[in-house]
């Protein structure tokens, strides 16, 4: 639902820029570029002018950005919200709760589309200086490509700063507690989260208590389950080493049964290779109760994963995640290497949508890759170092690629 939303919201911010902010862009009157090839200079312009132009470049770069990302953020919680909606108004949560809620959502949002609307703004930039014949004039006068890269390449640093930054230090906080408010105000589960990441879920006279979550393998490990009469007397007690959902049930292996009878008989013990349970809990809530790794900043993702190991488990998942904490932010400067490279070639200088359009397809090509390298990480075919990093090694090579040629 996530990944359909975030195509969905691509696309609108596209036909809004595309047909809507284009047109707010100054539009001086040219004269018409000779029809006769024109050789760049050679002459090397002064610092006092590629201070100017850096300057103007960071300016514009800065405002488009924001620009497109308070659109597409403005989009995307429309979207959700409309999607989420029925939900709140059946579990009767009130306005600020939901205000709160939508608030927290919007840092992992900006974390998620931050790289595209950096490359939407460098597209957009050198989009409308080229249909204001302005990139013909530097290169005219002797400015290289590469020195109008050089500006972008600092930019690029900058937004992977800032977008590691914001993963780091916000986002965990925020999902967090996004995930909580829906998970207690909506679906009405009662769940504790030791620091030690054991789930504790709390219902009809029974207390779940689960060491580890495999999102992948909907499998659960170290599990206990405590029941107890209407006294609240304990009159039950399970305790298996996994459990595997399947056919809309728990099947729990290795299963060590305590029914606690009276106090003149004590309790009978049984072991099970195998038992059928029904557990109130679905996949689908454990993924949101248990914390995921966006939840977690590096130095407290790198520490689970050792104390994951440390007990036994299988931390690929974890550990492939790890990798993509440090590998997603460098793709703000990629994509504006690539950005740069589309626009000098003179690619949207007659349609400044189509170059758009053309952005996005990157984007989610990008997305498509990055996604399909994790996956192949989780399922262990790929080391997590190559999983994460894959997609951008390919894009690094096409951006440069790119301007290689334009040069």
């Amino acid at each position: 639902m996530v990944l359909g939303a975030w195509y969905w919201v691509l696309g609108t911010g596209y036909w809004v820029l595309g047909t809507g902010y284009w047109q707010l862009a100054p539009r001086t009157k040219n004269p018409a570029p000779s029809t006769q090839h024109q050789e760049p200079s050679t002459r090397h312009p002064e610092p006092s002018t590629m201070s100017i132009i850096s300057k103007y470049l960071t300016r514009e770069i800065f405002r488009y950005v924001i620009i497109v990302l308070t659109t597409v953020v403005g989009i995307y919680i429309a979207v959700d919200f409309f999607e989420k909606i029925d939900n709140f108004m059946e579990a009767g949560v009130p306005l600020p709760k939901i205000i709160i809620f939508f608030l927290f959502k919007i840092p992992f949002i900006i974390s998620q589309i931050l790289p595209v609307c950096v490359l939407l703004a460098v597209l957009i930039v050198f989009g409308l200086m080229a249909r204001n014949n302005e990139i013909l004039a530097l290169r005219t006068s002797g400015v290289s490509i590469w020195q109008l890269l050089k500006p972008l390449i600092s930019l690029g640093f900058l937004f992977s700063f800032l977008l590691f930054l914001l993963s780091e230090v916000i986002v965990p906080l925020t999902v967090g507690e996004s995930n909580q408010i829906w998970l207690r105000e909506v679906k009405k589960k009662s769940a504790v989260i030791s620091k030690e990441n054991n789930i504790w879920l709390k219902d009809n006279r029974r207390i779940t208590h689960i060491k580890y979550y495999d999102r992948t393998l909907k499998a659960i490990f170290g599990v206990t389950v405590y029941y107890f009469d209407n006294d609240f007397r304990l009159a039950r007690r399970i305790d298996a080493k996994r459990g595997v959902f399947k056919d809309k049930k728990w099947s729990l292996y290795e299963v060590l049964e305590q029914n606690f009878v009276s106090k003149e008989e004590g309790c009978r013990v049984v072991f099970h290779k195998e038992i059928a349970e029904l557990l109130d809990l679905m996949p689908e809530n454990l993924t949101i109760i248990v914390k995921k790794s966006e939840e977690m900043s590096f130095k407290e993702l790198l520490a689970y994963v050792k104390r994951v190991e440390d007990e036994g488990y299988d931390a690929t998942l974890y550990r492939v995640d790890l990798q993509a904490k440090t590998a997603f932010p460098f793709i703000c400067l990629i994509l504006c290497i690539i950005g740069a490279g589309i626009a000098v070639k003179g690619k949207i200088k007659e349609s400044l949508p189509t170059g758009i359009a053309y952005g996005i397809a990157i984007a989610f090509f990008y997305w498509v890759l990055y996604s399909f390298c994790l996956s192949l990480g989780y399922g262990e075919i790929l080391s997590p170092g190559i999983a994460a990093w894959s997609a951008n090694f390919v894009f690094l090579c096409f951006g440069i690629f790119n301007l290689l040629n334009a040069e």
